[in-house]
């Protein structure tokens, strides 16, 4: 048995059909679980409840932690901790490893170009040092409580059937609608962006490696990322429209946010934007011979995805 907490998710979808490679019984946990195949088992739980979590985990070989919260600090320092030791507790009970879905902003932020796994941490918003915190809490946990655990590090993500994202506001449904695609800060610059069925098939395969526990793995993603100006061009192009655009600096994004919550909750991730994103996965694809899909072909199946649902801002 195998359970993803936080089924539902652009992540947790896209695991769901991934696992069943390796495994016949998948059950999905979430507040509201929805089937992903038909012999998936759901499990109702809310995970900053202890015991629920503890008896969805009950059972299990591997828990995968793919959970996203709404984009708000205060319930990221709210909720994450919480959510992080019930799940660790969980996992020591049952002896279940556990694979954790997280993102970069633990990172230290002045360079990065070519984010390795050996990067430092330090990180430079308040949503980093909560992340910070939970990556603290597992390996604690290995080294103290007999935790076996991995991490699956991945960048901003994008790929099909997956909304709510930051380059969908900016660069996707805006060219959609005949206006001009937005970018933050400027345009010159490099931006990695993790395809999402790429980063669920090889969490699947990390999962299912009792070598790869023990170890933080950047999730495989494509070399030599597009500038902010060629993510706009390459999107236009693959819709038929002009390339318009409008740069988003940093004042503008001050005076948005006093009337946008996503803008005044994104300042602080602004250092991502003004100066080259750039995320190396060459520790994983060695390893496991992957190759992930290129942005040319990822933007081709995402614009080929139903209208609405095309990428995720990659903050789970």
């Amino acid at each position: 048995m195998q359970a993803i907490l936080g089924a539902g998710g652009a992540i947790g979808t896209e695991l769901a059909k991934a696992l069943r490679i390796y495994t016949r019984e998948i059950r999905l946990v979430s507040r509201n679980p929805r089937k992903v195949g038909p012999n998936d088992l759901l499990f109702k739980a809310d995970l900053t409840d202890r015991d629920a979590v503890i008896r969805a985990v009950e059972g299990t070989d591997v828990v995968y932690l793919t959970a996203g919260l709404p984009y708000v600090y205060k319930i990221w320092q709210r909720d994450w901790p919480v959510i992080m030791e019930n799940v660790i507790a969980a996992c020591i009970q049952h002896k279940s490893r556990l694979v954790f879905f997280d993102n970069i902003y633990m990172y230290e932020g002045d360079n990065l170009n070519q984010i390795m796994e050996t990067h430092r941490i330090d990180p430079s918003s308040r949503k980093g040092k909560v992340r910070a915190q939970l990556i603290e809490m597992i390996w604690n946990g290995v080294k103290k409580d007999g935790l076996n655990a991995l991490i699956a590090r991945c960048a901003d993500f994008y790929g099909p059937g997956v909304k709510n994202s930051i380059l969908n506001e900016m660069v996707i449904r805006p060219l959609k609608n005949g206006k001009s695609a937005n970018w933050l800060v400027s345009d010159h610059y490099r931006h990695s962006f993790t395809y999402t069925v790429d980063a669920a098939s090889a969490t699947a395969l990390l999962g299912n490696c009792p070598e790869a526990f023990g170890h933080t793995w950047h999730l495989p993603t494509a070399k030599n990322p597009p500038s902010g100006r060629q993510w706009i061009e390459m999107v236009a192009e693959e819709l038929g429209v002009k390339p318009r655009k409008r740069i988003v600096g940093k004042t503008l994004t001050s005076i948005l946010g006093v009337f946008i919550p996503v803008m005044r909750e994104s300042r602080e991730m602004l250092y991502q934007y003004d100066k080259d994103y750039v995320f190396n996965s060459d520790k994983f694809e060695k390893r496991f011979a992957f190759q992930p899909t290129s942005y040319e072909d990822g933007i081709k199946e995402i614009i080929r995805s139903e209208p609405g649902t095309l990428l995720d801002y990659g903050a789970a």
